[in-house]
């Protein structure tokens, strides 16, 4: 809007041929920006390293490239997930655990699909001060830890305790919402903590705090879930599938460079959000540039064999409502050259 009114200004003051030269330009720029194909991407959280691909293809200019205007926005109250079931966002980051509801059942429940893996492996798992002595799932025994009281939550904690030779009951649940780990950590306001460790388990490094931490995913094969995922509108996906592909091909190209170029990804973020903590942020992209896409054969790839394990353990801990089929909610088809 200020340069719209900077340009009529100008405009006013000078001679009818500068105005024909100056409108032509404008015109051509917002006949540009009208013709693009409006999306909306929302986010599960506030923006973190989890997003920066898709913050870097909007810096440098992939989604201009592909003919898409991309608006980022935050998360309603009811989640992102709903948001982009109700298609007032076409795509969204989720997580597989998170959409188990939206997949129960012989059909889905929600019209959402994921489409790409932001990381390849899941970081998630706990997080405790070292002094604790909390080395393994087994040492949670007699300690608290910060629960949200997510059945699907506390069966992954329970299956990896007693895998351990551990007695889950004896671990003390807390109800708690945590938004700073370590902050919680150093005061005993709990001894553990379900994290992400590409930006928890970082944050930790960046401030110097000693910790424990031990991954779901070395416990058990089936807690090597996707966390996050892109998950797009499954009525976009269907109407306009070449749109679909070019976001997804802009996105790809935004994690391939924040892989190769950690520190200008980074940077890229920060600018973007300049609320949020560049050191940490310049630390987790560092960390994250191996984990974006692994030793996957491309970014954004779902193996269908560690999707169906996940879904396996809540059909077998009957933790859905009803079984989740194989191979239900997940597509590679929309990857640049996917296989």
């Amino acid at each position: 809007m200020r340069k719209k009114f900077i340009a009529i200004i100008m405009a006013a003051a000078m001679t009818c041929f500068c105005l024909a030269g100056c409108g032509g330009s404008d015109t051509s720029d917002d006949a540009a920006k009208s013709d693009a194909t409006k999306v909306t991407f929302v986010l599960d959280w506030t923006p973190n390293t989890n997003h920066t691909g898709v913050y870097v293809a909007q810096e440098l200019g992939y989604f201009d490239e592909a003919g898409i205007d991309v608006e980022i926005v935050q998360p309603p109250d009811d989640g992102a997930e709903a948001m982009v079931a109700s298609g007032k966002a076409q795509f969204g980051v989720s997580f597989q655990d998170y959409l188990v509801p939206a997949f129960a059942g012989e059909e889905k429940t929600m019209p959402i699909t994921a489409v790409a893996a932001i990381l390849q492996h899941n970081l998630s798992g706990i997080m405790s001060a070292k002094s604790k002595g909390i080395e393994s799932p087994k040492d949670l025994e007699g300690h608290s830890y910060a629960t949200w009281e997510l059945p699907i939550e506390q069966a992954i904690l329970k299956q990896c305790v007693e895998a351990d030779g551990g007695n889950f009951d004896s671990v003390e649940m807390i109800p708690e919402t945590i938004d700073d780990e370590v902050s919680a950590l150093k005061a005993d306001q709990v001894d553990a903590i379900w994290v992400y460790y590409g930006w928890a388990g970082i944050n930790a490094e960046v401030k110097d705090f000693d910790i424990n931490y031990f991954a779901f995913k070395d416990i058990d094969e089936a807690f090597d879930y996707y966390s996050p995922v892109i998950i797009a509108n499954d009525e976009f996906l269907q109407e306009d599938p070449d749109t679909a592909k070019a976001f997804i091909e802009a996105v790809s190209k935004g994690y391939e460079y924040a892989i190769e170029n950690p520190e200008e990804a980074a940077d890229i973020l920060i600018k973007a959000n300049p609320e949020i903590d560049a050191d940490l942020v310049k630390a987790s992209q560092k960390y994250l540039a191996d984990q974006y896409q692994a030793d996957a054969s491309q970014w954004g790839v779902i193996d269908a064999d560690r999707w169906n394990a996940f879904y396996q353990f809540i059909n077998d801990k009957e933790l859905a409502e009803a079984e989740i089929p194989e191979d239900i909610g997940f597509t590679n088809d929309y990857l640049p050259q996917a296989k």
